[in-house]
């Protein structure tokens, strides 16, 4: 038996295996799906893994590191609140945020970084739970780049909008988190019908719980959490969603520079950190 030669791909938007002769691919109508294979099998990574459980990971290690940088300022603590809460000085290495680090050291960079940090067990439990939670939904919803334009921008705008406020130090994954519960509302608010409402209600749901959980619990960075639902609202408002808009070049383009952009911040602070770990 002969064989044709032809290789097979998945279509870079519907994730459908189609031929890579394709000039359009026959369940979305993307044209071209097999062009510039030689960027696409390069990207090919960020549609195999696990996205959300990559972010969780990368959240846990960095968390790990923060707590390695000082090892003696963390004692042994009764209130579960500040049990493993690595030191300022850590955090202050690996990119906190706020007005003391941006403009004493000009850290502005600090506003994507801070995302990744947490200053206890519970507070990173808390976070990456909501993320495994919202994460999938928001992804299936918005799509690949999408998703990581909302969930850097977010956590941008929740930051940028904190430090206006005058707030000194901060960190944390809430503002991103906030940030794609803004991109739920908007969705289900959007939508409408029985599936849409039900979304909403849904959303509106964690958006009351966060509110009570900033007013009752002291330390709680509301300014950030604020910041990060308007820029979710916002920055679904202007990408769209699936099944409204499907993915495009401007998507992509912006998704794949938020992820660079990350990936460049984060690969300093494992500089930062190790240098420190190693000769300080």
């Amino acid at each position: 038996m002969s064989s044709t030669g032809t290789r097979g791909i998945l279509c870079p938007r519907c994730r459908k295996f189609i031929s890579a002769d394709e000039s359009e691919c026959p369940y979305c109508g993307l044209r071209r799906p097999g062009a510039r294979r030689i960027l696409q099998s390069g990207l090919a990574f960020l549609y195999s893994m696990d996205l959300i459980k990559v972010i969780v990971s990368v959240n846990a290690v960095l968390f790990i590191l923060s707590l390695l940088i000082n090892p003696a300022s963390l004692g042994v603590s009764m209130n579960p609140l500040t049990l493993l809460s690595p030191s300022d000085r850590s955090l202050l290495i690996m990119g906190a945020t706020g007005t003391w680090p941006i403009d004493t050291y000009g850290g502005w960079w600090t506003l994507v970084s801070a995302s990744y940090l947490h200053g206890g067990i519970l507070h990173i439990f808390f976070n990456m739970m909501a993320l495994m939670q919202l994460g999938p939904f928001v992804l299936s919803t918005y799509g690949l780049y999408r998703f990581i334009l909302l969930y850097t921008v977010t956590g941008i705008g929740g930051f940028f909008l904190s430090y206006l406020a005058g707030i000194p130090f901060t960190i944390g994954a809430s503002a991103s988190i906030c940030g794609l519960i803004g991109a739920i509302l908007y969705y289900g608010k959007s939508r409408g019908g029985f599936f849409g409402d039900l979304i909403y209600r849904q959303a509106m749901g964690w958006t009351i719980g966060l509110i009570l959980f900033g007013l009752l619990i002291p330390g709680i960075n509301n300014w950030a959490h604020g910041g990060g639902l308007l820029s979710g609202l916002l920055t679904g408002y202007l990408v769209g969603y699936d099944e409204r808009r499907t993915e495009n070049g401007v998507h992509r383009a912006l998704g794949f520079f938020s992820l660079l952009l990350t990936v460049l911040i984060l690969a300093w602070v494992l500089v930062r950190t190790f240098y420190v770990l190693l000769f300080a």
